[in-house]
């Protein structure tokens, strides 16, 4: 797998298992969110169940009119108008199956569709937090798979309904029919319900190993594609492979136990339903015998007795629930993680004083910054340095709450960062990381991402600041050129980058190990760009390099997750520990 250094690391956190979370608390988030997701196609969802519960009334009233059909053409009497009943009752089942149909895609679509939006605004909005606890790729399989099989929860249940009023229904018609057969019915009847609920609850276990295991395997491969280089590079496919396969094992154990629970239940219901329609059938023929029911009722009471033990209809119907219920859960769990709340005090005018005071960071487990106390005047450039793993890049998120600390705040001319208002907040900062992902369709959308409404001119203004602009007119369509068609180095890419921060503008410019893939010539001349004009306002620099720390005001040395000292370049160079950092010998 790809590494990006320790302090990248570090920032985003250590994947982890979702820690086990109360069943009860659980379970009604997962109910909560599927009945907002319910209310958001509300008006389908009740046109699907007026039109299944339709259908199913029709289903109940066919076997009637062809029973009454039946005893007429038996008795040689007219039956013309009931068999035309019977044929527009058949016409009307299949129009209503189809409506229902569409229906039920239609809801799910929609709900899928704010299932994700809702899931990826959040993810968004909770930042690297998010990723650092469940993994990118177990958030892209319950983005993916997750909201899909949750999506389908309120059609299920807008369906479940008409589900049920079948074998309801038909137990009403076989004690209008005579109160013996439904008598006859109802002795079975609690088998069938102990089925369901063993169903229902079995499926939502199985179904969630089952989710959980595919999310595993998701967060695997994400990273081995992260990582192809390196490990075509180590000529280690094979070893990769094994171990994104290695929850397959318990997938496929999840899956069978799935299908075992439907099938056992299935078999029962093989098992329990023909002796219950046996029973109504043989009953009906008794009572035939003694002329309590024509043969028209006869047949009507077979039928009925089929759709009240309509039990296939329903474990389909309470296992598709449970398996939404089960992925709404994973959807919600992710829902829970708080995102970072905004204030809404407004930011004054001023030169972009940074200032952390006490600030302290954990991460893994682990205590990376431990009471950080810095200045940065408004105006002025701080390089930050310090050994891979001393929290560079997490002190760089803190400084544009791209995370919270633990303890201590961080302000902003004055104004503590939580407190400002988002957009505020964004407007203010602007960031280049080293790996930039250059977002947008051409290039300068990338550049101009941040900007409400991005001129040309400033886009390229910022270009040439970045010495990007060169590069970016030998492109095939120049700044029109689509960013997955640029051809571009490392070097070039982070160019982009710069580009795309110095186009934000803001008081506060942050650069996270952003010079890192540029030659010196040009790290030089960007540096020069960022200190005489080419940027206004305050910057911070995560440094590597002993040139890019040299031209900065002032130097912060983090050592031990602490502040080891501030101050100029020339003075710290003459500390022989501030001179490893860079891996300069004592005599030079």
């Amino acid at each position: 797998m790809t590494t990006r250094g320790d302090d990248e690391q570090t920032a985003r956190g250590t994947h982890r298992e979702t820690p086990p979370a109360d069943d009860d608390r659980a379970a009604a988030d997962a109910h909560a969110l599927a009945r907002r997701a319910g209310r958001h196609s509300g008006r389908r969802c009740l046109a699907l169940c007026l039109v299944s519960t339709t259908a199913t009334g029709v289903g109940l009233a066919l076997p009637a009119a062809l029973g009454r059909a039946l005893d007429l053409l038996l008795a040689h009497a007219p039956a013309t108008r009931w068999v035309l009943c019977c044929a527009a009752l058949i016409l009307l089942l299949a129009l209503l199956d189809a409506a229902g149909t569409v229906l039920t895609g239609t809801v799910d679509a929609r709900t899928t569709a704010w299932l994700r939006g809702r899931l990826a605004g959040h993810v968004l909005a909770v930042g690297p937090r998010a990723a650092g606890r469940f993994g990118s790729g177990d958030l892209v399989a319950r983005l993916v798979g997750n909201a899909a099989q949750a999506g389908t929860a309120p059609a299920a249940r807008a369906s479940t309904l008409a589900a049920t009023a079948g074998p309801v229904g038909g137990v009403v018609a076989l004690a209008v029919i005579d109160p013996w057969l439904a008598a006859v019915f109802l002795a079975g009847a609690p088998v069938l319900f102990l089925l369901l609920r063993a169903v229902a609850r079995d499926t939502s276990t199985c179904a969630a190993h089952y989710q959980q295991a595919q999310g595993r395997i998701a967060a695997a491969l994400t990273e081995a594609v992260g990582g192809h280089r390196t490990i075509r590079a180590a000529g280690t496919a094979g070893k990769e492979t094994a171990r994104i396969l290695r929850p397959l094992p318990e997938l496929s154990r999840a899956g069978h136990r799935m299908w075992r629970v439907q099938g056992r239940a299935a078999a029962r219901a093989v098992a329990v339903a023909p002796l219950l329609q046996l029973g109504v059938v043989a009953v009906a023929g008794v009572l035939l015998t003694r002329h309590r029911l024509t043969v028209g009722e006869v047949l009507a009471a077979s039928r009925y007795a089929v759709l009240a033990t309509g039990v296939g209809v329903l474990v389909g119907q309470v296992a598709g629930l449970a398996r939404a219920r089960a992925a709404a859960g994973r959807l919600a769990e992710v829902l829970a993680e708080p995102a970072p709340a905004h204030g809404k005090r407004r930011l004054p005018d001023g030169p972009g004083r940074l200032e952390l005071r006490g600030v302290s960071a954990r991460r893994g487990g682990r205590t990376v910054l431990d009471g950080i106390d810095l200045v940065v005047p408004g105006g002025t450039t701080l390089a930050v340095v310090g050994r891979s793993g001393t929290g560079k890049s997490l002190l760089a998120a803190l400084a544009g709450r791209l995370t919270d600390p633990d303890a201590g705040e961080v302000l902003l001319d004055g104004v503590p960062l939580p407190q400002l208002p988002h957009d505020d907040l964004r407007r203010a900062i602007a960031y280049a990381f080293d790996r930039p992902a250059l977002l947008g369709g051409t290039v300068e959308d990338a550049i101009g991402l941040a900007l409400s409404s991005p001129s040309p001119a400033r886009v390229r203004q910022a270009a040439r600041a970045a010495h990007a602009d060169d590069f970016v007119r030998r492109l095939p369509d120049g700044y029109a050129t689509l960013c997955a068609d640029a051809p571009r180095s490392g070097g070039e890419s982070q160019r982009l980058g710069l580009a795309r921060a110095f186009a934000h503008g803001g008081r506060l410019l942050i650069l996270d190990d952003a010079l890192s893939s540029l030659d010196t010539v040009t790290e030089a001349r960007i540096t020069d760009a960022l200190l005489s004009g080419g940027t206004s306002g305050t910057r911070l620099l995560v440094a590597h390099r002993a040139a890019t720390a040299a031209r900065a005001d002032a130097v912060a040395w983090l050592d031990g997750g602490r502040v080891r000292a501030v101050g100029p370049h020339e003075r710290l160079w003459r500390d022989a520990e501030y001179r490893a950092v860079f891996g300069q010998g004592v005599g030079s």
